[in-house]
């Protein structure tokens, strides 16, 4: 499996124009993304194959793991790094039966810790938290606490995802607390200019890594 870095955790948007939704993932990539999701809640099979495998040959150029939001059959069929299982999808435990041990599996945790821990020991390679902000994108309910962040890296071993309306302004409270990865969607596809967005993100990690 491969390692997971420090630093952005990039999220696709329900984008059906292919060649828009490739651009834009380019220029986000080649400014140092540390790992990306492909999530497209509202596409086809057809469709979220085709965006799946050119994704996954952008990654592959520019050296990015590159996860698939819930189907684990695309995962294998198209051979991407992992999937990431949501709190209604298959759990932790049938996804990794599934993958075998070199693949990436993620578990999002919401603001539940008993549950980080539990999918760690299921075999999770990271656990996400959120949402801490209002989203543009995903309707949930704004109850995880900023608390669970240190509380995470005091008692899981696997890294801590941070998502939910995350702007580089709103982030950095978190990544001071120890988070390993910032989720992010609008804050880069909705940018003017996605490199520029990405490198704000990697700066909060740069800072803290510096003691800056």
């Amino acid at each position: 499996m491969k390692a997971i870095q420090q630093g952005l955790y990039l999220v696709t948007p329900n984008w059906d124009d292919t060649d828009k939704l490739l651009a834009a993932t380019e220029r986000a990539l080649g400014a140092g993304v540390a790992l990306l999701q492909y999530r497209h809640k509202d596409a086809g099979p057809a469709l979220r194959e085709r965006q799946a495998r050119a994704l996954l040959a952008l990654c592959r150029r520019h050296g990015v793991p590159l996860v698939i939001n819930d189907y684990t059959e695309l995962c294998q069929q198209i051979g991407a790094d992992g999937v990431h299982v949501g709190g209604t999808d298959a759990g932790v435990a049938a996804v990794r039966a599934a993958l075998g041990p070199d693949k990436i599996v993620g578990a999002s945790c919401y603001g539940d810790l008993p549950r980080a821990v539990a999918a760690q020991a299921a075999g999770a390679s990271y656990v996400a938290f959120g949402g801490f902000y209002p989203s543009r994108v995903k309707q949930y309910e704004v109850t995880t606490a900023p608390a669970i962040v240190a509380r995470a890296a005091a008692s899981i071993a696997v890294p801590a995802v941070v998502i939910g309306g995350m702007t580089p302004a709103n982030a950095a409270p978190l990544v001071a607390l120890g988070a390993d990865l910032v989720a992010a969607i609008s804050s880069v596809y909705l940018a003017d200019e996605p490199a520029l967005a990405v490198g704000q993100f990697n700066a909060l990690f740069a800072a803290r890594n510096t003691g800056r």
